[in-house]
């Protein structure tokens, strides 16, 4: 089977600015895919070139085996498309903004009309029908703009930073309605800032930094890497100085040297209860700490977590 989307070798330059250097990767129909990459990073140049609304100097980028450039009405009606931004048209209301999507995707006026009632009663606008999107809050203009999106039935879905600025409620109602979208055989391509809706939601992640991709790999086998469990001691004393010099396990000493942190492998945990017994340091407090996905994202652009060795 092709997939759903594909990306070869893809360089884009803004002037001289290299924005994109030798991008590659695959989101299999039916996917549930994560684009995770700090600010910058190139998540929004890749999606706007797979979306037809930028161009680029080298590669080859597909959807569902067709050509984004040479085929790029059949390609461009596979994918809806939930910007960061809302690029609403001000003149128009919530209801008219939905009929004139459909329109550009052939759908008949009254078919058209269909589809924006039910999309506007599932998103609770159904009130909001004949208003400016102006008057809507900021969680009810998410909502119109995915529902712009699915006004032509697509079989890709990308989201790019969906639920930035929402409420807590708002995210996981969210959620839940990505989730069903996707069991139901939508293709889901997700940038987001939030990497615990990344974990929660994708079962694959593609990780950009700096316009190149640094890993590709599901979300469970990114965590895995980080390795197992970390240890965390508070501690009654300052033990900056008792673990100076000390090379036998690697271990971070924070917060005014009254915490360490390290890795629970074998034999971790009975040498440094040795060493702070031997100084007479009493611990107050032992957490266990298991990697996440930001972790493994931190390590892969180069940041220090509180996870790192």
């Amino acid at each position: 089977m092709l997939p759903a989307i594909s990306v070869n070798h893809l360089t884009k330059f803004y002037r001289r600015f290299k924005a994109l250097e030798d991008v590659s990767l695959a989101v299999e129909p039916g996917e549930f895919f994560g684009f995770l990459g700090p600010n910058g990073a190139g998540k929004t140049t890749t999606i706007n070139v797979v979306t037809g609304l930028a161009n680029y100097q080298s590669g080859e980028v597909r959807v569902f085996g067709h050509d984004v450039t040479r085929e790029y009405r059949l390609t461009r009606a596979a994918i809806g498309l939930v910007p960061q931004e809302f690029n609403f048209d001000p003149f128009l209301s919530v209801e008219q903004i939905l009929v004139f999507e459909a329109g550009y995707f052939g759908i008949p006026s009254r078919e058209a009309k269909m589809r924006a009632g039910e999309l506007l009663e599932f998103f609770s606008l159904a009130s909001k029908r004949t208003e400016g999107y102006k008057k809507l809050s900021g969680g009810m203009k998410r909502r119109l703009l995915i529902a712009r999106a699915l006004m032509h039935r697509p079989k890709i879905l990308i989201l790019d930073e969906p639920t930035a600025g929402v409420d807590l409620e708002l995210r996981y109602l969210l959620w839940d309605f990505l989730k069903k979208l996707n069991r139901e055989g939508t293709t889901i391509l997700l940038t987001t800032h939030y990497i615990e809706e990344a974990e929660r939601l994708c079962g694959r992640i593609g990780v950009i930094h700096q316009g190149k991709i640094v890993a590709v790999d599901s979300t469970a086998a990114l965590i895995r890497k980080m390795g197992g469990d970390r240890m965390e001691f508070y501690l009654k004393n300052d033990v900056t100085k008792v673990f100076a010099g000390v090379s036998s396990v690697p271990f971070t000493v924070e917060s005014s040297g009254r915490k360490i942190s390290f890795k629970a492998g074998e034999g971790a945990i009975p040498a440094v209860l040795k060493i702070l017994q031997g100084h007479g340091v009493e611990v107050e407090q032992i957490d266990v700490r298991r990697p996440t996905l930001e972790d493994a994202f931190l390590k892969l652009i180069g940041k220090k977590g509180d996870g790192g060795a």
